[in-house]
């Protein structure tokens, strides 16, 4: 977190819009009901005050909430300690803001089969919580996701360019788009910060290369990229790394599994989170950067419509400014929409620009 004023680590900081935004979440998003136990997990890097927010918000609306607070693991995507799976096991609802994350870990595919709701909410601190929650229309945000979705769904071909020199093709086939940042609705369903929506094209059509130019995480060493990294993807699986020392780090990282698969694409997600207009080295939020793209690489979860498969880890990368093309019709150049639907409803959202 860069210091603006220096009063941003003190108990009061945004305190008023900060229990706006825990309410919204505990109420608008995971649509928590009286009784039910509500799980809250922080590692020891997550801000405890959105922790501390959040649980008073669910026993505000009649749940039982519990928070769990543990170590901070060497990586994210690493089995918690046993008392953490136990808690989750047993949760209603399971809030995650662990920095290093405990996604597609066996203790929380567990947790989703018992039929708990999840949110990833990785790193949130309390400044992402006013502008990425607090501060944003979240209902016209959930109808923007599904403009972009249709158009998506309608193609066959999807090509993406950058300038930092992203130029990366692949096909469709049918694929589903997976609305992520919907609402809490159903058990053992995952969800994830509003303002992105997931897909995967079929796997064995992605080419081309593909620059990250505004974060990537993990590894734990990077976050906000100084210098791109990129990628030569061929038949949807990272063939080479090239660029500067996060290029370097990204490449002994990916080595280190072992593993074939941790080399595969695994989605494609578009950013319209309103609040969040520059990558700030925090993932959940660079990934909803308003009109960038991230691609995830590694396992794939079942969620996202393809074969899905295991490599023990899982990386995000972000393409600024990108130019999206649907069967050659443009749907967005440099960063901007253009697509006339989107452009509508980015505009009912109020998105400044449009």
């Amino acid at each position: 977190m860069e210091l603006a004023i220096g009063t941003e680590p003190t108990p009061t900081y945004l305190s008023f819009e900060l229990a706006r935004g825990a309410r919204r979440l505990i109420e608008d998003v995971m649509l928590v009901k009286p009784g039910e136990n509500v799980v809250i997990t922080v590692d020891t890097s997550s801000d405890w005050r959105v922790a501390e927010a959040t649980a008073r918000a669910a026993f505000a609306a009649g749940a039982s909430p519990v928070v769990v607070w543990y170590e901070g693991r060497p990586d994210a995507v690493m089995e918690p300690p046993p008392p953490v799976a136990g808690a989750i096991a047993r949760a209603d609802v399971w809030i995650e803001y662990a920095v290093a994350y405990i996604l597609h870990t066996e203790a929380y595919k567990a947790a989703l089969a018992n039929g708990c709701r999840y949110i990833c909410l990785t790193g949130m601190d309390v400044d992402m919580m006013v502008r990425t929650i607090a501060n944003v229309d979240y209902p016209k945000m959930i109808e923007l996701s599904h403009v972009l979705g249709a158009a998506i769904a309608q193609a066959d071909e999807i090509r993406v360019t950058s300038p930092a020199g992203t130029d990366l093709v692949a096909r469709m086939g049918g694929r589903k788009i997976r609305y992520s940042g919907k609402l809490a609705d159903t058990p053992g369903e995952p969800i994830m910060l509003g303002g992105q929506i997931s897909w995967c094209p079929l796997e064995e059509t992605i080419n081309g290369t593909l620059v990250f130019d505004g974060a990537l995480w993990p590894p734990k060493e990077i976050g906000l990229l100084r210098q791109p990294v990129r990628l030569t993807v061929e038949q949807g699986r990272v063939t080479r790394v090239e660029g500067g020392p996060e290029a370097k780090v990204l490449e002994r990282w990916f080595a280190s599994f072992d593993n074939p698969n941790i080399y595969r694409i695994a989605h494609y997600s578009l950013g319209f989170n309103p609040g969040v207009t520059r990558p700030t080295g925090r993932i959940v939020e660079d990934e909803r950067v308003f009109g960038c793209i991230e691609f995830g690489i590694g396992s794939q979860g079942k969620q996202i419509g393809g074969p899905g498969w295991d490599a023990g880890g899982h990386t995000d990368g972000i393409v600024l400014n990108p130019s999206i093309y649907l069967d050659g019709e443009p749907l967005e150049e440099e960063g901007v929409y253009v697509r006339p639907d989107v452009v509508a409803a980015c505009r009912a959202l109020g998105v400044p620009g449009y």
